[in-house]
């Protein structure tokens, strides 16, 4: 399948933002992405003409909205390779995550047990299973990463015994870029009978996701990275893991029967969706997900590495950055410093040009300390991303090291 970049860019119109007669260059996709019209059409009709609320009344509009929402399932299970009963619609990727740190976590850990996760997350994989952790008697144990910010797998193969009941890993992390041999990694914690979390975050708008073919016990993404809208995410689980765990928040719509002396509660995935859902956004990511693969994988995936490759090149020749992230595997982000320029400074002169980027440590504490830096710049690719915007990025970085330097 051809990949035309300028067709594709052609359909976000939030990347028409000129200031000053300087084009606006997006890139801190990895943060959150633009909005293609097929995802912001499908909203605004939702919205405009379709609107009900689902599952509760018998009216055309509540019918509508109930098989809108679902067929939304459908498409989302369609995108992963899943049964629809395995989608769990939630209020984001980092909702998702505490969802099993709260309702699996809590029923399935005790003192002695241990959940590992990698030098690498992302807070979201970090804090809810501390929290668990303290509660539960469990311990939270971390696999190292090497100087390039690969993953240290000598030390993943000693960390992992029988002790450990939960593996989280991030397939592609949001602060280095690295690329994660899940399926591999997914392989060694079955042999222990540990289950595995894959945070799938940066990954699913970048990669087709098999779920079935990585065979991981759950999986979460959310719905603004893969060009969708914010406020929702999802969670995949094995069918026989979602039915081992009980609710995580009750009320309407979770439950079979209630009454004040006891309640029970509906099978997955209802009975992890308590209340009114997150209706118009599970429509417009069925949509995003339509469109990202309706562009085909392999095209994207070689489109974006050879952009990658690309900037990489562009990055090598500016004084004194220094990349932060060179493991072999790696994709979509390209994190650095440069000297003299804190990447806040960083960040606000590339503002000055339209160039957007993120500055900070990127919700990765535990990485910063492992590189001995407070923060870095990070510069992100979507599928709309051109080289043009690189060259800018370059430009701009330029003027940095002239500033700065």
């Amino acid at each position: 399948m051809t990949f035309d970049l300028a067709a594709i860019r052609a359909q976000f119109p939030g990347l028409d933002d000129p200031v000053k007669g300087k084009p606006f260059a997006y890139l801190d996709s990895a943060a959150t992405a633009q909005k293609p019209r097929a995802v912001l059409d499908a909203l605004d009709h939702f919205l405009r003409v379709e609107y009900g609320t689902v599952h509760r009344g018998l009216y055309r509009r509540s019918v509508i909205s109930t098989k809108r929402y679902e067929d939304a399932r459908t498409a989302v299970a369609r995108f992963l390779n899943a049964n629809r009963e395995q989608i769990v619609f939630t209020g984001g990727c980092t909702d998702a995550v505490n969802l099993v740190a709260w309702a699996w976590g809590r029923s399935h850990l005790k003192p002695g047990d241990r959940v590992l996760v990698t030098g690498m997350e992302h807070h979201a994989m970090i804090v809810p299973w501390q929290i668990t952790s303290a509660i539960t008697g469990a311990e939270l144990i971390h696999c190292p990463i090497l100087d390039d910010g690969s993953l240290d797998l000598e030390a993943f193969d000693r960390l992992l015994d029988g002790r450990v009941k939960l593996v989280g890993i991030t397939h592609v992390a949001n602060s280095l870029g690295t690329v994660n041999p899940v399926a591999e990694l997914t392989r060694k914690a079955h042999t222990v009978g540990a289950k595995v979390l894959i945070d799938a975050a940066q990954s699913a708008p970048h990669r087709k996701l098999d779920v079935r073919q990585l065979d991981c016990d759950f999986l979460v993404f959310a719905g603004h990275k893969v060009y969708g809208p914010t406020g929702i995410g999802v969670l995949y689980g094995k069918t026989e893991v979602l039915e081992s765990m009980p609710p995580w928040r009750g009320g309407g719509e979770m439950i079979e029967k209630v009454a004040f002396t006891g309640s029970t509660f509906a099978r997955p995935p209802a009975r992890f969706e308590a209340g009114t859902p997150p209706i118009a956004e599970a429509i417009g990511l069925a949509a995003a997900c339509d469109w990202l693969s309706a562009l085909g994988w392999d095209a994207v995936e070689a489109a974006e590495r050879e952009l990658y490759a690309y900037a990489e090149t562009q990055l090598a020749t500016i004084p004194g950055l220094k990349r932060i992230g060179t493991a072999p595997d790696r994709c979509t982000v390209l994190s650095f410093t440069m000297p003299g320029a804190h990447p806040a400074d960083i960040a606000a002169v590339l503002d000055m040009e339209n160039v957007a980027i993120r500055a900070g440590h990127h919700c990765a504490q535990p990485v910063m300390t492992r590189f001995g830096i407070p923060a870095t710049a990070r510069a992100s690719l979507g599928v709309y991303t051109t080289r043009e915007d690189i060259d800018r990025l370059t430009t701009g970085l330029r003027t940095v090291a002239k500033l700065f330097g």
